[in-house]
């Protein structure tokens, strides 16, 4: 849907669609003339999002530049003739005829067991559709599983073990209807912006609202929070069991709920009793008062809601931990109620699609169950073959481990990233590199992933593709192609339902997977879930197209809310307690790894970055990697012969800058130190964007994290690997930066990626540009033990366009220092006040460190003067700039602290006479949390 503008003798259209970043699925208006998308907003008319969009949303269309059509997508089907060589295009018959061959030679060799298929929480139902056939039908592998595995499984087996079947029952207008929130494991503030966007607000119009964060850090989320128990990782199903215990002690459950509506509590009443509030505060790390405080505002409030997202299923006990939060609703029978329920924030678009079509190991279409004989049969009826794989499918970590023990031989990657997202990286490489045969379907052409394929196929992306997509809240949006798809490539369905075609002609059989569009796979999905209770028979295209999104299930009318009538998705209609017990961590913390690590998300980007990495500007907010610390434990970590080698020393502790050595059971990584007071003592946080596309010589967060997995979910433990942290010698600092029009930049971008693994430390990571300026700047900073090689600073010099003859040179061969400056004009004639286009600086430590700074800011190189090439630094060196808080206006922390200290009243106030000023947090809001705490820590001036 959408229409035209016309203007200036142009026509720019508007089309509906949804964005393709995390669960929330808020819509948006996609702006586009002549086949290029020129703008983005958000939908007033989605109920979602209600015309909101979050810093990632707001910048889609830049993801989408004629700079990322050519530079960054995959554009044509491409083949490598030997691991490691450079892929050379082909036609899609050639490529596609090839694919069916080999895999149709490793199905005859091996049997069809020996194919495995990884696909995507970020598909469309309709390409999940497609894959599961090609996968089960075409194939006969059982071996397709989705990175939802990483991020919502455990979830789902929660759901099911207590309310019988994997569908969150609330809707988000039960975060306005909630008198109690309670958020455990998640940061919505960052993850899930736009919904956190409703809190705010719900919390503003009810006077008396209550909301409790768990979580071990203190993210944004928990600043808002009237109660923040601060718990130690690993220790949720103990604190759960501690807040069950204090209601049960304190006579602040429904007993009546839980004779009529539920079972099997006396078992776990004996997991229970063995946790009072004392003993589990004390294992958990939070004072045992606010522990009482949380039970009785959850237990006693006319309403609560439960938010919760990774940090309860990254796990290997996140079945239980998810179990042990409903608990409390069961309990308290708060579920089925407007304002009340467990609902369980999804990290993808359609991570929920894929759960719908059954497009898991361990799920068949429609909520079925591929252990289950008559569900095998009733989906093979509906799909027309004679049966489905009756063997175990495998499920994500599974699958890798199997390709490197050698028994799965073939890997058809989708829409994914594995070799950024699993655990144990050293482990999925070994896999990726025994593979016969690996695939990888993508959008982007620089993923780790798709340095190991033998075939790459381009993918159609957000903004070229049509179908749906499943929210949170089980709401079902169109998506639409406001453009045709960049270069060669093809919607993910097609490219399934090609291959199935040929592999099927290879087996002499007619056609088992055949659509001849998205709406006709869409209409089997819907056929699958007919009688279930995901039923949408009565939902179609046509209706979505006129009535907008809609929530399943959908038989006559759309469900906002289930459970209503309190009778659950059990054989007896009962929701069921189960009997957790609260378990330790995998990964045991020692005196060798004595650190638990871990990951989080930044505010402006995404899972690896493939698509939101693409767009400079959202980079501004956080422009680098970081191992984050509490100040109190950098003491522990002091260099025995009092230098930092690395870094600066303070007191003989590591400090800020310090590059660190993080070594866990399965790998290290090198990373800089920010100490941060919101992360918890003894424990460390890294985000988990960062792999070897942006971090050299090594591989990323997930070198570290480890594939143990809950035994229920097979969803791994990515949110706790026991660690041990060391300062990292590596003295020897280089910085090379340029700017260069958007047409030059990937070209450096490549070369200068190519450089990072000779160097014990390194990122390649974009820099933005200053308002206004059209080129793109580009930062490689490196460590080393030993100082660079001529032949690396000479590649560099080259590669920045340091060798013309206005170039300013310092070097001392004797200590190893080098500086190499173009100023802006170069190429015109000398102007000793123009900015820095390029830098080459080589030194011990920070030595010269401060001229990147002053190449980021591009101001006036003049009052530097000989301090440019001299060896220490100027007395009035540019200072770093101030972080950047608000993304959507540029604004950053300096220029909000002075205009704060002319702002007078309330905080509320305060905050209000800010933005009345400078526009920050009035558009996305992501930055609010940010602006509330520079409110209360930025003193008023007192006039004189």
């Amino acid at each position: 849907m959408g229409r035209a503008l016309h203007g200036g003798g142009a026509v720019m259209a508007e089309t509906r669609s949804t964005c393709p970043y995390c669960g929330v699925g808020c819509g948006v208006l996609i702006a586009h003339e002549g086949g290029q998308i020129t703008g983005v907003r958000g939908d007033p008319d989605h109920p979602a999002n209600h015309g909101r969009l979050c810093t990632k949303g707001s910048n889609l269309h830049l993801t989408a530049t004629p700079v990322v059509l050519q530079h960054q997508r995959l554009r044509d089907p491409q083949r490598r003739a030997t691991r490691g060589a450079t892929p050379e295009p082909l036609s899609w018959d050639t490529a596609q005829r090839e694919i069916a061959e080999r895999l149709l030679a490793i199905r005859a060799a091996h049997g069809p067991q020996a194919i495995g298929v990884y696909v995507s929480g970020q598909l469309l139902t309709e390409d999940y559709q497609a894959f599961n056939q090609l996968a089960r039908a075409v194939i006969g592998t059982p071996h397709i599983d989705s990175n939802s595995r990483l991020c919502m499984s455990s979830a789902v087996v929660g759901y099911k073990q207590t309310l019988g079947v994997d569908a969150p029952p609330c809707s988000y207008e039960d975060i306005e209807l909630a008198d109690c929130v309670l958020i455990s494991g998640a940061n919505p503030a960052w993850a899930h912006p736009i919904l956190f966007r409703r809190l705010e607000a719900a919390r503003a119009a009810r006077p008396g609202h209550r909301l409790i964060v768990i979580d071990p850090r203190r993210t944004e989320t928990a600043e808002l929070a009237d109660l923040h128990l601060q718990l130690r990782p690993g220790t949720d199903v103990a604190l759960c069991h501690g807040l069950l215990h204090a209601m049960l002690q304190r006579g602040w459950t429904n007993a009546s709920f839980m004779a009529e509506h539920t079972e099997g509590f006396e078992a776990l009443r004996a997991e229970v009793m063995a946790w009072p509030p004392a003993r589990a505060a004390e294992v958990c790390g939070v004072p045992e008062a606010d522990l009482w405080q949380a039970a009785e505002w959850f237990a006693t409030a006319p309403a609560s809601l439960s938010l919760y997202c990774q940090g309860l299923n990254q796990s290997r006990n996140g079945t239980a931990n998810n179990a042990a939060l409903i608990h409390l609703h069961l309990a308290t029978g708060q579920i089925g109620r407007p304002g009340a329920g467990p609902f369980s924030l999804t990290g993808q678009p359609n991570a929920m699609g894929g759960r719908e079509t059954g497009t898991m190991a361990s799920l068949l279409p429609g909520h079925r169950d591929p252990a289950n004989a008559e569900h095998r049969a009733e989906i093979a009826q509906l799909w027309g073959v004679p049966e489905l794989p009756t063997a175990r499918g495998y499920t994500a970590v599974e699958m890798f481990d199997a390709a490197a023990r050698g028994e799965i031989r073939a890997l058809w990657i989708v829409c994914t990233n594995p070799a950024q997202s699993l655990p144990d990286q050293a482990r999925v490489r070994e896999a990726l590199q025994r593979c016969e045969l690996v695939i990888v379907q993508e959008a982007f052409a620089h993923t780790a992933t798709a340095r190991f394929a033998d075939y790459l196929l381009p993918a159609a992306t957000w903004g070229e593709k049509e179908g749906t997509v499943t929210n949170s809240e089980r709401r079902i949006s169109r998506v639409r192609a406001a453009v045709p798809p960049a270069g060669e490539a093809r919607p993910d369905w097609r490219i399934a339902c090609d291959v199935a075609a040929l592999i099927d002609a290879g087996l002499g059989r007619a056609p088992r997977l055949v659509a001849d569009g998205p709406e006709a796979l869409w209409r089997t999905h819907r056929d699958a879930t007919r009688g279930r209770d995901l039923d949408i028979s009565g939902l179609s295209w046509d209706v979505l197209d006129r009535d907008g999104p809609q929530q399943w299930p959908y038989v006559e009318a759309a469900t906002p809310r289930l459970y209503t009538q309190h009778r659950f998705a059990t054989p007896s209609g009962r929701a069921r307690f189960q009997p957790v017990p609260a378990l330790p961590p995998a990964d045991a913390l020692g005196p060798d790894y004595p650190v638990a690590l871990t990951t989080s998300r930044l505010r402006d980007q995404w899972h690896g970055m493939s698509r939101s990495g693409t767009v400079p500007g959202l980079f501004a907010h956080e422009g680098q990697p970081w191992l984050r610390l509490n100040p109190a434990d950098a003491p522990r970590y002091a260099l025995a012969d009092g230098a930092l080698a690395g870094g600066t020393l303070a007191g003989g502790t590591l400090t800020d800058g310090a590059l660190v050595r993080v070594q866990s059971r399965r790998g290290e990584a090198v990373l800089p130190l920010r100490l941060d007071a919101q992360v918890l003592p003894g424990s460390a946080d890294i985000a988990m964007h960062w792999g070897d596309e942006f971090l050299g010589a090594q591989l990323g967060v997930n070198g570290l994290t480890q594939p143990a997995a809950c035994p229920d979910s097979r969803q791994p433990e990515l949110k706790f690997s026991a660690v041990r942290l060391s300062a990292a010698d590596l003295p020897w600092r280089l910085t090379a930066c340029a700017w260069l029009p958007p047409a030059e930049a990937a070209a450096l971008r490549d070369a200068l990626r190519a450089l990072m693994p000779a160097f014990g430390y390194a990122h390649c990571l974009p820099a933005p540009a200053p308002h206004g300026s059209p080129e793109v700047g580009w930062v490689f900073e490196a460590a080393h033990a030993t100082p660079p090689t001529e032949a690396q600073l000479d590649a560099l010099t080259a590669l920045l366009g340091l060798n013309h003859p206005s170039t300013l040179h310092y070097a001392d061969p004797q200590r190893h220092r080098v500086r190499r400056l173009r100023r802006a004009d170069a190429g015109s004639g000398a102007n000793a006040d123009a900015p820095l286009q390029a830098v080459l600086r080589v030194g011990r430590h920070d030595e010269g460190a401060w001229l990147a700074d002053l190449w980021r800011a591009r101001t006036p190189t003049a009052a530097a003067g000989r301090a440019l090439l001299a060896p220490q630094a100027p007395a009035a060196q540019a200072a770093p700039a101030s972080p950047q808080v608000c993304n959507c206006f540029d604004v950053r922390e300096n220029v909000i602290r002075f205009t704060l200290a002319r702002c007078s009243g309330s905080p509320a106030e305060r905050l209000a006479q800010l933005q009345a000023e400078k526009k920050c947090g009035t558009q996305c809001g992501s930055c609010l949390p940010t602006l509330r705490r520079l409110v209360a820590t930025t003193p008023e001036e007192v006039p004189a």
